[in-house]
């Protein structure tokens, strides 16, 4: 009896209630909304602007989460009690709200449908500093890169399981990140590779496990990723090289106004302002550490390959962790800050090997970097290569989701075997109550779970006539939350766990 009413409390204690999150009242969106325009006029005054895309990410940014723009009315059918779900911006540059949204889902895919059984490690590959700006200027090319990449890892991981490549495969899921930890423009690739080689016999599907790279192998591998990486770009007539350096052929003409705004981002640089093309300035507060401290790590020529994060078959909570960690959002809210002097404070993630812990932005370098972040458009910054790919005769078997070409799952009810098998996506519901433990089917007032959604309100006149209404009644669904508490430099964040700041999201229709 005891222990059932334990476990009932402990439950209790674990699910969370819906709760709107209130974007206008965080610092990252006032700094966005006070300082965007004008960053923009300056640009105007300079003769250039943002690209289409850029502007939109800032303009609907500025929506995300605010009733003002649309919502959804949701409604308990037994005792009425109504509440608005704002939709969201669902873009991929620096919104906090939508990225950890996106973190969240594809941890969960990657571990329960993806790469559930199998013993994963990650590796990450860092580029050279103008190679980075030379992808984010020519982003179809990151395409060529990766297949370079995984190609070379790929060839040693079946070479060292004592496999030809005709023999075996193995499979790998790569996040292509853009950012840095102090908000700088850094392509760079996180890939999580299966530790070991899948291979058919007599029609089944075999796993087989490798032993973990040693270092020799690490120096080896980055070797040839260099080469084979400024092998193409030379062809491709992106970089010449003479007999002593080699240059980057990039655009004379800054068409979009981007090309400053990257350059300064990926250099540390500042990229408007009377201090432009100076470093951003930072704060040492730690004493500098030496590199072995960094782990597992091959370097040539600013070419960087670690290989030193591993996860085993029976842990998949950190298979998870390590999976929300490669799709985190760009800008973490929690780590901004104001000066007094009104400069924005940036903490790093991870403090720098010479004892680097924050940064400092004056507010239109801080718009210049978000600017920079964003990714164009129809850029995949997900990929799947080997077994995982799309189009593997072997991804439906090894798959716990079975997606793919001859999917059991539907083996009998398909005229077309070659036709692949698509999961259905889950319902914006069950993915709450999947991912965060809210469940929102269930009324806060009555605890009954009848709640529906009602209506899909977009016109701006309705929209206005019922939030002007529930704020003549006090009522607690917008709570006056149009009117956000003005910036200062005593504002503090509240240092959360990682699910509490992410059961205040907000997930949109």
């Amino acid at each position: 009896m005891c222990q059932n009413l334990v476990r009932t409390l402990l439950l209790e204690a674990h699910s969370h209630t819906y709760k709107r999150h209130r974007p206008e009242q965080t610092m990252l969106y006032q700094l966005v909304e006070r300082h965007y325009p004008e960053f923009l006029e300056q640009l105007s005054h300079q003769g250039k602007s943002l690209p289409k895309h850029v502007e939109k990410e800032f303009e609907e940014f500025l929506k995300c989460g605010r009733l003002e723009h649309g919502f959804l009315r949701v409604v308990c059918d037994d005792c009425k009690h109504e509440k608005l779900v704002a939709f969201s911006c669902k873009k991929r540059g620096f919104c906090p709200s939508c990225g950890a949204r996106r973190m969240a889902e594809s941890a969960k895919l990657l571990v329960d449908d993806v790469l559930s059984g199998y013993p994963v490690r990650q590796w990450v590959l860092s580029l050279p500093i103008p190679l980075r700006l030379l992808l984010a200027r020519y982003p179809k090319e990151l395409s060529k890169v990766m297949q370079i990449i995984h190609r070379a890892i790929a060839t040693d991981v079946i070479q060292r399981a004592g496999y030809l490549k005709k023999q075996a495969n193995t499979g790998a899921v790569t996040y292509i990140q853009r950012f840095g930890s102090a908000l700088n423009l850094n392509i760079h690739f996180h890939m999580l590779f299966l530790e070991g080689v899948i291979t058919q016999e007599d029609a089944k599907v075999k796993f087989s496990r490798v032993k973990a790279p040693s270092h020799a192998d690490m120096e080896h591998l980055v070797h040839v990723i260099s080469h084979r990486i400024a092998a193409y770009l030379e062809r491709a007539g992106l970089i010449e090289r003479d007999a002593n350096s080699a240059f980057l052929d990039l655009p004379l003409e800054d068409e979009d106004g981007m090309l400053h705004l990257q350059a300064a981002s990926v250099n540390y640089r500042i990229a408007v302002g009377k201090d432009i093309g100076k470093k951003v300035f930072t704060l040492q507060t730690l004493p500098a550490q030496d590199e072995d401290t960094y782990g597992q790590l091959a370097q040539i020529d600013g070419v960087s390959l670690h290989a030193g994060v591993f996860a085993d078959t029976h842990q998949a909570q950190k298979l998870e962790r390590l999976c929300r960690y490669i799709a985190r959002p760009a800008v973490s809210e929690k780590r901004l800050s104001l000066t007094a002097t009104g400069n924005i404070r940036y903490e790093l993630k991870t403090p720098y090997k010479d004892g680097t812990t924050h940064v400092f932005f004056s507010p239109f370098d801080f718009i210049s970097k978000l600017a920079a972040l964003v990714p164009p458009p129809r850029l995949n910054l997900t990929r799947f290569y080997g077994v995982f790919a799309p189009n593997s005769n072997v991804r439906a078997r090894v798959t716990a989701s079975q997606r793919g070409k001859k999917s059991p799952r539907l083996a009998e009810q398909l005229k077309d075997p070659e036709q692949p098998y698509h999961a259905r996506s889950m319902p914006w519901a069950q993915r709450l109550k999947r991912v965060f433990n809210i469940d929102i089917t269930v009324c806060e007032a009555c605890k009954k779970t009848n709640v529906k959604i009602i209506a899909c309100i977009t016109e701006a006149a309705i929209i206005q006539k019922i939030l002007t209404h529930l704020d003549k009644q006090d009522s607690p669904i917008t709570a006056n939350s149009c009117r956000a508490p003005p910036l200062n430099e005593s504002m503090q964040l509240t240092r959360l766990d990682d699910f509490v700041i992410q059961r205040d999201f907000d997930f949109g229709a």
